[in-house]
């Protein structure tokens, strides 16, 4: 029985990629491409501009390929690249705003147990305003930490907390809304 090889490996393709080998980069992009727009997505809610935002990272990967040095994994660096390409796309737009006031925190119990699909989710986390779903994407999808979300956007580390417990709060009633909704509460 012969042994079909699905998948190139995937330093040989980056180093044919960062040669301007086109087939290797096309490879590269078709492996990377949905998972990449699906990071573009969470923060720009416009699918076509999203797309748009997520070529133009790719170009940025391209261009800076042989900047990678293989330290960590190639898809988390195209992630930060593309992270970085919609945060610079946002604030173009200007569709990026914080709100610099601070509060106590406390966790917000999670008394769900229904189960969403992702693209309800998506919906929920797309009505947030815009620096409570910069920083919540960040911080829970993305796993950034607040010194880092602060250096990113150019804000206080107390300012990313904030926004995040904000986003918290208005998913949490978007979420206990939808509840009362679908048990026929109102």
């Amino acid at each position: 029985m012969k042994v079909v090889t699905l998948f190139n490996n995937e330093a040989k393709l980056i180093k044919k990629a960062a040669a301007q080998n086109r087939k290797a980069q096309h490879t590269l992009f078709e492996m990377h491409a949905p998972k990449m727009l699906s990071v573009c997505r969470y923060y720009i809610k416009d699918l076509q501009k999203a797309e748009e935002v997520m070529l133009n990272g790719f170009l940025k990967v391209f261009t800076h390929l042989n900047q990678f040095k293989s330290l960590g994994s190639f898809e988390g660096w195209i992630r930060r690249i593309m992270v970085r390409e919609c945060i610079s796309f946002l604030r173009q737009e200007k569709q990026i705003y914080f709100t610099e006031e601070t509060h106590p925190f406390t966790e917000i119990e999670d008394s769900t147990t229904q189960q969403y699909d992702v693209a309800h989710l998506q919906h929920m986390i797309d009505q947030l305003p815009s620096g409570y779903k910069m920083v919540f994407i960040m911080y829970a999808i993305e796993g950034y930490k607040h010194s880092e979300i602060a250096k990113e956007l150019n804000i206080t580390e107390g300012t990313s907390k904030s926004q995040l417990f904000k986003a918290r709060q208005l998913l949490q009633q978007q979420i206990n809304a939808l509840n009362k909704t679908e048990y026929g509460s109102k």
